[in-house]
C-alpha cells in the first residue's frame, strides 16, 4: 500500500536504501515514445549522492537498467521496468541505532505500523527511495516533450537566504551552473557558504525549491477532488523532508484584496490569456494555460552529526549519536526530484484528458 502513484501514468517503487537495488515499473506510458536512455541518466547524475561538497559522499553512479517495455528504442506498452543497483552501502554505519529510535525520522512510526523495521539508513523511508522516482519522471519528461511541455525547478532558498527576483525576472538556464542550483550566481555562493559552515557545525539546514511548468495546455486537471493543484501538492508532499507547499500567490495572497488579485482574462490573436498569474496557471483546479508555478518547503535534515537525546524500543533513554553520510542541506539534490513528480502529475493528466470530450477520443 502507498508505494504507488498516478492513475493512467502510473508508476509503483521498490527497494530499500541498503537493499540490493531500488526500481519502479511504470504502466500507462503509450507505445512507441522514443526513450533515450542517456537523458534518464543524466537525470539520475543531477539526483546522485556524492556530487559535491555540500552533498553526502556516499558514492552511487545509479546506473539505471531497463528491464522490460522498450524495444529498438522504444516503448511498447506494456510495463516499463527501471532497476538501480546499489553499490556503496555501508549498513554498519546504522547498528549502533538498530533499537532506538532517531529524533524526527521514521524509526518509531514505521516500528508501531509494521513492529519491524530495517534500521539500515532508514529502509524504505529513506530519501534513497526518490532515485526511483526520477527515473520514471525522466520518462514521463520525454513524453511531455512531444507537446512541448516543459518543467524547470530551482533553489530559491537557503534558511533565511532567499532570492528576491520572481522566476520571470531570473535566467533559469543558469539553474545547472552551480552545485547549489540557484540560477543567481551571486546569492547561490552565498547560499553554498552557508551550507558549507552549517556542514562543518556537524548540522543540517533547510531550504525551498521553486517550479514553473511551461506551455501546459488549458484543460488539465479533474474535478473535484482530483484537482491539478491537489495532485500537485500532493506528489510534493510525498517527497522526504517536504513540510510545505503552496502554488500561485500561495500564502502571500492573503495580504490582497480580490479587485488585486484577479487575473483578469484578454484575447491576444486566437488565445485567451490573463494579463496577470496569481492563480499560478490553475482555476478550478484546472489549468489555464498560463504558468504554472509552485514552492516546495524542506525541512532540514534529520540526521545530524550531534550526540541527541532519544529513547530505544524498550522505552529507555539513550543517546543517539550521528554517523555516516548524509546531506547538510537537501534542496540541491531536491531539484531534479521535485521536477520528476511534477512531469509524472502532467504526465497523468495528459493521459486523462483524452476521456474528456468525445472529439478526444
Amino acid at each position: 500500500m502507498g508505494n504507488s502513484f498516478g492513475k493512467l501514468f502510473k508508476i509503483t517503487t521498490f527497494g530499500e536504501s541498503h537493499g540490493v537495488a531500488l526500481g519502479v515499473t511504470i504502466e500507462g506510458c503509450p507505445a512507441g515514445l522514443e526513450i533515450d536512455e542517456n537523458f534518464i541518466r543524466t537525470e539520475m547524475q543531477r539526483r546522485k549522492p556524492g556530487q559535491s561538497k555540500i552533498t553526502t559522499q556516499r558514492k552511487e553512479e545509479d546506473e539505471i537498467e531497463i528491464l522490460s517495455g522498450v524495444f529498438e528504442g522504444k516503448s511498447t506498452g506494456t510495463p516499463i521496468g527501471i532497476v538501480i543497483r546499489n553499490a556503496d552501502q555501508k549498513s554498519k554505519d546504522y547498528s549502533h541505532i538498530a533499537d532506538k529510535f532517531r529524533p524526527s525520522h521514521a524509526d518509531y512510526t514505521y516500528f508501531e505500523k509494521y513492529g519491524i523495521r530495517d534500521y539500515r539508513g532508514g529502509g524504505r523511508s529513506s530519501a534513497r527511495e526518490t532515485a526511483a522516482r526520477v527515473a520514471a519522471g525522466a520518462v514521463a519528461k520525454m513524453l511531455l516533450a512531444h507537446k512541448g511541455i516543459e518543467i524547470q525547478a530551482y533553489v530559491s532558498q537557503v534558511g533565511g537566504l532567499a532570492l528576491e527576483k520572481s522566476y520571470q525576472e531570473l535566467d533559469l538556464s543558469k539553474t545547472e551552473d552551480n552545485i547549489v542550483r540557484c540560477p543567481d550566481p551571486v546569492v547561490a555562493e552565498e547560499m553554498i557558504e552557508l551550507i558549507d559552515s552549517v556542514r562543518k557545525d556537524r548540522d543540517t539546514i533547510g531550504g525551498v525549491v521553486s517550479c514553473v511548468i511551461k506551455n501546459t495546455p488549458a484543460g488539465l486537471g479533474e474535478p473535484v477532488f482530483d484537482r491539478l493543484h491537489a495532485e500537485l501538492g500532493k506528489a510534493m508532499l510525498g517527497i522526504n523532508a517536504v513540510k510545505g507547499f503552496e502554488y500561485g500567490s500561495g500564502f502571500e495572497g492573503v495580504k490582497m484584496r480580490g479587485s488585486q488579485h484577479n487575473d483578469p482574462f484578454v484575447k491576444e490573436g486566437d488565445q485567451i490569456k490573463t494579463t496577470t498569474n496569481y492563480s499560478g496557471g490553475i482555476q478550478g483546479g484546472i489549468s489555464n494555460g498560463e504558468d504554472i508555478y509552485f514552492r516546495v518547503a524542506f525541512k532540514p535534515v534529520a540526521t545530524i552529526m550531534q550526540d541527541q537525546e532519544s529513547v530505544n524500543e524498550a522505552g529507555d533513554v539513550v543517546t543517539v549519536s550521528g554517523k555516516g553520510r548524509h546531506d547538510p542541506c537537501v534542496v540541491p539534490r531536491a531539484v531534479p526530484i521535485v521536477e520528476a513528480m511534477a512531469a509524472l502529475v502532467i504526465a497523468d493528466y495528459l493521459l486523462l484528458a483524452k476521456s474528456n470530450k468525445l472529439v478526444d477520443l
